[in-house]
């Protein structure tokens, strides 16, 4: 009945809820099932122990609602069999008369969620089984997700030996000391694309600790736009239009680990004020209630644009960037990396090797030259994927930097007299295709470079490179 509970998917509806209802009272057990049907859930009934048992075998239920007195047996032992063989697979929520608050109680040291007390109220019988559904699934994609950042945690690694990377390190190991008890002060991580922002905030959970807590990452510009404040703040049932139960949001989900905020450049300015205040008073309001709620997690925020800049352009609130820039590690461009380009090359040619059974893959004199001298406006990500692209389509032997793909890249600059449009066919280059769109987006922009960089789906710092380049400053 259950799929894999990852934080960033959507919703199961609530029709795919089942709930098996092992009570011998029928008309209080028709009841239970009719007012649970109504809500949506899928429901059935079993008389007495030994047909919940078959039902049980036949399919997996998300809750179990299970009366402690039946027919053929206790209640309290049967939970005790479903420990012993299923763990806790499933919620299950126990159902006693009065004088059996006593087994109530074992119950629930046995594992139970919850119970109630007989007479029960249908009402705050729908209120406890959502709150046991809702604690289960954050349940489960807590430990879903602890899991899968421990297995990513084991390949984390940092890889360089220029001073810049030194730099780097050593402000990581420095920040040590502020990550033990309390929460530690939020950590702004600043860099283009690609040259590893990710990769910091997970050694600095790594190394921190909380090591042994979730790590959620939010992409900011992937959310969708129309459901981001759900997303990361959760809603309770009936707050919108689709919203059939009540979510756990991601901020939440993070519990007292980890939230890495990616592209923190992105978050609408609405939102950025909500952000600031859940960083202001450590709780947090739900989309449809005014409850708050404690917010234990530690917030690292990452962006690859010009914060400082956002900021005059009244794109980006100053008081919610004085408070994430806290502490800020800034990270090197893959350009400026010096040797450690081919140091990288050499580590993605030997890993991807390895996964595709491919041997003796090296690079040539003319392809060291050429990684050398390529700008990587990708930096380490368009690195690595240009690595394993080449390997694969090798076979073996030594990459060339037409295996590279790098010819294209390696020609002379065009200057700042270069033919714009139309372009000829002698001119087709990439580089004057490139240094068209730019001075047409830059015209188009009166100038502006952020604005003229969104245009054109680069970081603005990727395209003061750019910029500079081609002689257009």
């Amino acid at each position: 009945m259950h799929s894999n509970p990852l934080i960033t998917e959507t919703e199961v509806p609530l029709l795919e809820k089942r709930v098996l209802i092992i009570e011998d009272e029928k008309v209080f057990a028709g009841a239970v099932r009719k007012r649970l049907a109504r809500a949506g859930y899928n429901a059935e009934v079993a008389g007495n122990l030994a047909e919940g048992a078959a039902k049980l075998r036949e399919a997996t239920p998300d809750l179990l609602l299970l009366d402690m007195r039946l027919p053929d047996g206790s209640g309290l032992d049967f939970l005790s069999g479903l420990q012993d063989n299923e763990g806790n697979a499933f919620p299950v929520l126990v159902m006693s008369a009065y004088g059996e608050i006593e087994d109530a109680v074992s119950a629930m040291k046995t594992g139970a969620s919850d119970y109630l007390k007989k007479p029960i109220d249908l009402d705050e019988l729908m209120i406890t089984v959502e709150q046991v559904l809702e604690k289960d699934e954050l349940s489960r994609k807590l430990t879903y997700s602890s899991k899968r950042e421990q297995h990513a945690h084991e390949g984390v690694e940092f890889l360089g030996e220029s001073p810049a990377v030194t730099a780097v390190r050593q402000q990581i190991g420095r920040l040590k000391h502020v990550t033990g008890a309390g929460i530690p002060p939020t950590i702004l991580i600043l860099g283009e694309t690609g040259t590893g922002k990710d990769v910091v905030a997970r050694l600095l959970h790594a190394g921190s600790a909380r090591r042994e807590r979730p790590f959620v990452h939010v992409d900011c510009a992937s959310l969708p736009k129309d459901l981001i404040e759900a997303e990361l703040f959760g809603h309770e049932k009936g707050a919108f239009t689709s919203a059939h139960a009540a979510r756990t949001g991601l901020i939440e989900a993070a519990e007292d680990g980890v939230l890495f905020m990616d592209e923190i450049g992105e978050l609408p300015m609405d939102l950025q004020a909500k952000l600031l205040a859940v960083l202001e008073r450590r709780t947090l309001r739900k989309v449809g209630t005014t409850k708050e709620r404690p917010v234990a997690a530690w917030i690292i925020a990452a962006t690859n644009r010009d914060i400082a800049e956002l900021v005059n352009q009244g794109e980006f609130r100053s008081d919610l960037y004085y408070r994430l820039n806290v502490l800020s590690i800034s990270m090197p461009p893959l350009r400026e990396r010096g040797d450690d380009i081919i140091l990288l090359a050499g580590h993605f040619m030997r890993q991807n090797a390895k996964r595709y059974g491919i041997n003796s893959i090296g690079l040539s004199a003319q392809a060291v030259q050429a990684l050398g001298s390529y700008h990587w406006p990708g930096n380490v990500r368009e690195l690595k994927h240009m690595i394993e692209r080449a390997v694969l389509l090798s076979g073996g032997g030594e990459l060339s930097p037409e295996g590279l793909s790098l010819t294209a890249h390696t020609q002379p600059e065009p200057g700042a007299g270069t033919q714009l449009s139309p372009l000829t066919e002698a001119d087709m280059t990439l580089d004057n295709a490139e240094l068209m769109l730019i001075k047409n987006a830059l015209e188009k922009c009166n100038g502006n470079v952020s604005k003229a960089a969104r245009e054109l789906g680069i970081t603005r710092m990727a395209l003061r490179y750019r910029i500079k380049k081609h002689n257009l400053e």
